[in-house]
């Protein structure tokens, strides 16, 4: 291609299409652009030109001009603003989250680790990139579909097991059955009223023998690879996700590894390690959103949540194509850029491995997340009711563990 910076490089030295040249002559330029550099005595150096979805132009915007492509592009989407305005919405610092092609070895060290990497160029999923809304539509079972709404376009996860135990709960969000072309024709007419709906159905048998026969053509073989590799437990589940323009999944954790990948549209995710625990505040083990966050992240309490100041995150934007590994506790907060009227994703689900037969010492922020989940079970199994255990869990700690180490001539100081 005439704009490909390789071919500025074997220009000087080789044949290469003149295109450009002959372009600029015929506007008008007085002649090529490497003979209008010449024009200047001082040195310049290239700036660099890249595809705006290329990794290494997210690299070089850090502190370095690069084409404006996909700023314009987020704008007359009305994106209001471009990606990089929309990463500034919130006031706690992040980092970029590794963007790797799928077969970099760097990106198979990081999952390893487990730390997320976005992984670029694979086709683990190519068959499913053709699953727009009215390819879905014509090809979608008649069974019906696990559709939730919103009328805050925040879709928190609850327990309805849970819900039922807790009277004054209030459900974030409803749950529906419906069939998929009933789905579509609510979304495109926009008559959820003044709610948003989140698709979120299970990839089995009722979805349709034109989809079951996309899903079997996924690249399993790579899939099964890094389980094995992993020592991860069994594939749980597989969902596909379709959202409406704006939805967000507020900040939660998962016990299980999860290869989230991006279909249709865009969706900005903000990641935080789990040692991130104590400053996220999730709820009690017992409540019915466990394991969600109980911070609004767009208008925090920080009286009530003091330690969310101290939090940092990891952040990316997944594009259509692209993988997002999401290590087990790692919490996430997800939302869908109004940049599409829909977004589609698929998530593949897998348990943590068997527990290791030694176990190691000091213990892992993982494990430690596991332990305390465990304890809190047990202590509300026993119980039957949290407020017993707060009040327990003081009568432990409160005045008997100091937050000075011991002094050990004398055991019973501080």
């Amino acid at each position: 291609h005439y704009q490909n910076p390789e071919a500025e490089g074997w220009s000087v030295k080789y044949p290469v299409s003149q295109m450009a040249e002959a372009r600029d002559r015929q506007a008008g330029c007085g002649g090529s652009l490497e003979e209008k550099r010449l024009k200047f005595d001082f040195p310049v150096k290239k700036i660099p030109r890249l595809h705006y979805q290329n990794p290494e132009a997210e690299g070089w915007s850090v502190k370095y001009p690069v084409s404006q492509m996909a700023e314009a592009r987020d704008r007359q989407a009305g994106c209001g603003g471009s990606l990089e305005e929309k990463r500034l919405k919130f006031d706690f610092p992040v980092k970029k989250i590794p963007r790797l092609h799928y077969q970099n070895p760097e990106a198979e060290r990081l999952i390893s680790e487990e730390k997320p990497v976005v992984l670029t160029d694979s086709r683990v999923i190519s068959t499913a990139m053709k699953w727009s809304l009215d390819y879905l539509e014509r090809n979608m079972g008649d069974g019906e579909c696990n559709v939730y709404s919103s009328k805050t376009h925040r879709f928190k996860y609850f327990d309805e097991k849970k819900a039922q135990s807790l009277p004054s709960f209030k459900t974030p969000m409803k749950s529906h059955q419906m069939r998929f072309q009933e789905f579509v024709t609510k979304v495109r007419a926009n008559q959820g009223g003044d709610r948003a709906l989140y698709l979120q159905q299970p990839l089995n048998d009722t979805v349709g023998p034109c989809i079951v026969r996309d899903f079997i053509g996924f690249d399993w073989d790579w899939l099964n690879f890094h389980q094995a590799k992993n020592g991860w437990g069994p594939l749980t589940s597989n969902l596909m996700l379709i959202g409406m323009a704006g939805n967000t999944t507020p900040a939660h954790y998962d016990e299980q590894h999860n290869f989230f990948c991006q279909v249709e549209g865009h969706k900005r995710c903000i990641l935080f390690h789990p040692d991130q625990f104590e400053s996220l505040y999730p709820y009690p083990v017992s409540h019915p959103c466990d394991r969600q966050s109980q911070i609004d992240f767009d208008h925090p309490d920080y009286d009530q949540f003091p330690k969310f100041k101290d939090v940092k995150g990891w952040e990316t934007v997944v594009r259509p194509g692209d993988i997002l590994y999401i290590p087990m506790y790692w919490w996430h907060h997800i939302e869908s850029i109004p940049d599409t009227p829909t977004t589609t994703s698929i998530t593949f689900w897998y348990r943590a491995g068997p527990t290791p037969k030694v176990i190691t010492w000091p213990l892992s922020v993982e494990q430690k997340i596991a332990v305390t989940r465990n304890i809190e079970k047990m202590l509300y199994d026993a119980l039957k009711n949290s407020e017993e255990v707060r009040d327990l869990l003081h009568m432990i700690v409160d005045g008997r563990y100091p937050s000075q180490p011991w002094d050990h001539k004398n055991p019973f100081s501080h």
